[in-house]
């Protein structure tokens, strides 16, 4: 059975590419007592105050129709900020030339946390970052956190 998260990202990536809206990531979790349903969308140029509730409302409305989460939540949706998270092949081609951070699920090349230029996404789905000691090439399916850093 899929994810809550993946329930939502099923229903509303179409409504959000009408929207010319790109979603950037989903996360579903309890904090406290309460549920939070965050969404994180972008556009070129960025994601003003105005698209956020935009969003709000028509994935408030949506995800009412579906019922995918049959108790209280809050929904909350923002822009992405500076520190991106990057997960599909997509956002490293888009973001090649751009400084990233990136953590892996199990050791390589002796380590979990590197840093680095993304020079690349190659055809063996592979992220190419070049690091202070040279060229490395991660495995996407190693990869369990990775984001753009800011200076």
């Amino acid at each position: 059975m899929a994810s809550v998260s993946d329930r939502v990202t099923d229903v509303i990536m179409p409504l959000l590419a009408r929207e010319s809206l790109e979603l950037v990531d989903v996360e579903y979790k309890k904090e406290g007592a309460a549920w939070y349903l965050r969404v994180f969308i972008d556009k070129p140029g960025g994601v003003q105050l105005g698209d956020c509730e935009k969003a709000s409302l028509l994935i408030g409305s949506e995800l009412d129709k579906h019922d995918i989460i049959p108790h209280r939540y809050y929904l909350e949706v923002s822009s992405p900020g500076v520190e991106r998270p990057l997960k599909k092949p997509e956002d490293f081609l888009r973001f090649r030339g751009s400084e990233i951070v990136v953590r892996t699920t199990a050791k390589f090349e002796g380590n979990k946390n590197f840093q680095g230029k993304i020079v690349d996404y190659d055809e063996d789905d592979r992220v190419v970052i070049e690091t202070a000691d040279g060229l490395l090439k991660i495995p996407h399916s190693l990869i369990s956190k990775a984001r753009l850093k800011v200076f």
